[in-house]
């Protein structure tokens, strides 16, 4: 069975899941903006890290996948993906960006993303300054702890 893996990844968390993947399963890796024909491929896994309510790279890919495909999607992000709400958000955003007929018969998943906020552009710097700034302020019991991490 022929299988390829794309990516589209920003700050590189998502090319690492991408190889590593790539790595134990000895399937092809590119990038989602060296994509060129798709046609030769039962099975094509898009790796996408989240920006801005879509997944990286998607777009790129949906115009080239072929019909009859086995489409597996995985999202990588900051939210926490063993919360359901942000599983349904994120769901809801990746169902906007797919035909119907597609969505349906994909397979999704969604991976924990990281951030190095020195690689940040200015753009994401902010936003992420405005985010912290805001969460800050929360009541304490609008928040909660996992292990080490506080999810907000």
């Amino acid at each position: 069975m022929s299988s390829i893996i794309i990516y589209g990844s920003r700050y590189g968390t998502t090319r690492r899941y991408a190889e590593e993947l790539a790595e134990r399963t000895g399937i092809p890796v590119i990038s989602y903006d060296e994509i060129n024909d798709l046609s030769g491929y039962e099975t094509i896994i898009h790796m996408g890290g989240l920006y801005a309510g879509g997944v990286m790279g998607l777009k790129n890919t949906m115009k080239a996948l072929p019909k009859n495909t086995n489409f597996v999607i995985v999202t990588v992000g900051l939210s926490d993906v063993n919360d359901e709400k942000n599983i349904e958000n994120i769901r809801m955003s990746i169902r906007r960006q797919l035909p119907g007929e597609i969505y349906d018969h994909a397979r999704i998943f969604h991976l924990r993303g990281g951030i190095d906020y020195q690689k940040l552009n200015f753009a994401h710097r902010t936003m992420m300054t405005l985010l912290y700034n805001k969460a800050k302020k929360l009541p304490e019991e609008n928040c909660r702890s996992q292990g080490d991490d506080r999810n907000i």
